[in-house]
């Protein structure tokens, strides 16, 4: 039976986003949040943010050797968040920037299960190939690149630097095909520019990860098996879905294994859980002797602990 001793024999090297997240309790979504008033909800918290700093902080807690490279600002929100990474033992590389400011996120967080963020996050659009201490590379197994889209100067060369110098280093690969910023409001021939960009490194790819919105986007699709074959095609070895209420699916050499999700006793964390499950999913990946769906299901029930408030894998500030 699988269990999450596993865990502890696995490394986890992540780049990609740090900063402060503020978060609401889930509300009803609706018109009236465009016009003047006020919304009262649950609770409001202030945690460690960003899908690489969250994924970090969560492949720490299961066990893993974990280390962050990324960017803030050398400021007082920017030591924070370094200390609140250090506290939850993960090694830090992090390049300090008197120009850009540490960022925060809103995390908008709906009855219907959506979310909409609105974000000034200037640290993680700075970020470039040469802050990245990649030297470490090689003490790790497992390179998560997260937060794909946000800095042009990775998006456009530095991404294609690190997954080339991850590959020399003997490591697999992850990113996360979240939804790009730009996709709401670019002209179309900048979309296409930034989607070409990230399609061209499928080929370094071991798993891609994303939710069926997010990954159809990319894709260009209305249709999930047109999506996974496209992103098969382009050279992804492997896709990990976030299947929402219907679990997690897991896609390689064209077939597509769907686990059901494990019930949550309530619904207290709604941010965050497909980085759990993806993170689940890297750190098992070492893992040859034991099945797909045995490995999403022990994602899953991770998944479903967190989703109750009954484990805490983001750190608050």
């Amino acid at each position: 039976m699988l269990d999450e001793c596993i865990f502890k024999s696995a490394s986890l090297c992540v780049v990609g986003n740090i900063n402060r997240d503020i978060k609401t309790a889930p509300m009803p979504s609706g018109g009236f949040l465009l016009r003047d008033g006020e919304t009262s909800v649950a609770s409001i918290i202030e945690t460690i943010g960003g899908g690489g700093a969250n994924s970090a902080c969560a492949a720490a807690a299961l066990g893993a050797k974990v280390a962050f490279l990324g960017k803030v600002g050398a400021d007082a929100l920017g030591v924070t968040l370094e200390k609140t990474l250090k506290r939850s033992g993960i090694t830090t590389h992090l390049a300090k920037s008197k120009s850009e400011p540490a960022g925060t996120s809103i995390n908008l967080t709906f009855e219907n299960g959506r979310r909409h963020f609105v974000s000034a996050l200037p640290n993680n659009r700075s970020l470039a190939f040469k802050d990245l201490k990649i030297g470490i590379l090689p003490r790790f197994n497992h390179l998560l690149r997260a937060d794909i889209w946000f800095s042009e100067a990775m998006l456009f060369d530095g991404n294609e630097k690190l997954l080339a110098a991850a590959r020399r280093a003997k490591m697999a690969v992850s990113i996360d095909l979240n939804w790009d910023p730009e996709w709401n409001h670019a002209p179309a021939s900048k979309i296409r520019e930034r989607k070409q960009a990230i399609r061209a490194l499928l080929p370094w790819v071991d798993l891609a990860h994303g939710n069926v919105r997010e990954l159809n986007e990319f894709a260009d699709s209305s249709d999930l098996q047109t999506t996974l074959r496209r992103l098969a095609k382009w050279g992804a070895r492997a896709i990990v879905l976030h299947l929402g209420d219907r679990g997690a699916g897991y896609f390689e050499d064209g077939k597509l294994c769907v686990e059901p999700p494990a019930p949550a006793a309530r619904h207290i964390n709604a941010t965050g859980t497909g980085d759990v499950l993806s993170v689940c999913l890297m750190l098992l990946h070492q893992v040859t002797d034991v099945s797909v769906r045995d490995k999403l299901r022990l994602a899953n029930t991770i998944v479903s602990q967190f989703i109750a408030g009954e484990r805490h894998f983001i750190p608050t500030l």
